[in-house]
């Protein structure tokens, strides 16, 4: 039944109309969400909750395995995950595009095996290609199709990240990833129906001042007694452990990671010169640098920048003073 009007709102009315004032009409503010009733969703609230929290296992997986191969810094972040149709899914991909096609087996045989797609954008295909060759990193922005060549290159990388993946999942549940094969054209897949419904996962990853997404397609009609198989177990999972027991594990790992070694590397500069300069060069040569002997020099620990630091000498011996990490 409409809302009874009071009397001071019946006389403003009137007064509205007798002037012929425009009424004014509340505008409802009402957040109202769209929803297709041809196109359910398959996945709840939770079970997409489950995937992003393994998929965040898996993008520090990736972070670690890119930072160690291109020796810089690399942060990866979920950014996305929703459920739509495979159609939307492939037509919102570009003509040049590098996608790695997974092989997906549970060990448990009442799971069925199903089919992952991996996409990388350009760029950052591109800038992998550029920095695995020995370049700067800089000739990313291309627009033309990969070469025999960095199909092969970037097929290596994309079975390590396949092999990452297949980690992240056995914190879950033992599965067996295999990449089967890399396609270069979006157009030409036919890996799913295009009215089947899949769970898209958008990674973010971010390499110095280039960042570029990485995208997983999971089917919703095999993922979904998967992910439901975890997501129940996870949730009967309420025995708290021991804490001097917990604290005796921390303990172990610690004293095993203490005595291992890493390697430490203070670098004061790094420069390239012509091959027939370096032939040339003599002992008492003198290399001009481009820094000053006072600047700032990176602790490259295995490989990977940690700090900023100073040079000085300690007791007769060349020493380094740390600063502050490296960002």
């Amino acid at each position: 039944m409409p809302e009874q009007l009071t009397q001071s709102q019946i006389d403003a009315l009137l007064n509205k109309m007798s002037t012929g004032g425009e009424l004014e009409v509340e505008e409802d503010l009402r957040k109202i969400k769209e929803y297709d009733f041809t196109s359910p969703k398959k996945f709840t609230k939770e079970q997409l909750k489950a995937l992003d929290g393994l998929h965040e296992t898996f993008s520090r997986m990736l972070s670690s395995y890119l930072s160690g191969l291109l020796r810089s810094v690399c942060t990866v972040e979920v950014n996305q995950i929703e459920e739509l149709r495979y159609y939307e899914y492939n037509n919102a991909l570009p003509d040049n595009s590098l996608i790695g096609i997974v092989d997906f087996r549970p060990q448990d045989r009442r799971y069925s095996e199903s089919t992952l797609m991996m996409d990388m954008s350009t760029t950052l295909g591109f800038y992998l290609v550029d920095r695995l060759l020995g370049g700067p990193g800089s000739g990313y922005d291309l627009s033309r199709d990969y070469t025999d060549i960095e199909v092969a290159i970037l097929t290596n990388v994309f079975e390590k990240i396949t092999s990452r993946l297949q980690d992240a999942w056995s914190n879950n549940m033992a599965v067996e990833t295999k990449l089967s094969s890399i396609e270069t054209n979006s157009r030409l897949l036919q890996v799913f129906s295009p009215d089947d419904i899949v769970v898209v996962v958008i990674l973010t990853v971010k390499l110095g001042s280039l960042s570029g997404n990485l995208s997983i397609c999971l089917p919703a009609e095999s993922m979904e007694e998967v992910v439901d198989n975890f997501t129940a177990r996870y949730a009967r999972t309420t025995k708290r452990q021991d804490p001097e027991r917990e604290q005796a594990k921390r303990r172990l790992i610690l004293e095993n990671v203490l005595d291992s070694n890493m390697e430490m590397q203070a670098v004061f500069d790094r420069f390239s010169m012509d091959l027939k300069d370096v032939l040339q060069l003599q002992p008492q040569d003198v290399i001009p640098l481009g820094k000053n002997i006072s600047s700032d020099i990176l602790v490259w620990v295995e490989g990977v920048p940690w700090f900023s630091g100073k040079l000085g000498e300690t007791k007769g011996k060349k020493s380094v003073k740390l600063n502050k990490p490296f960002n």
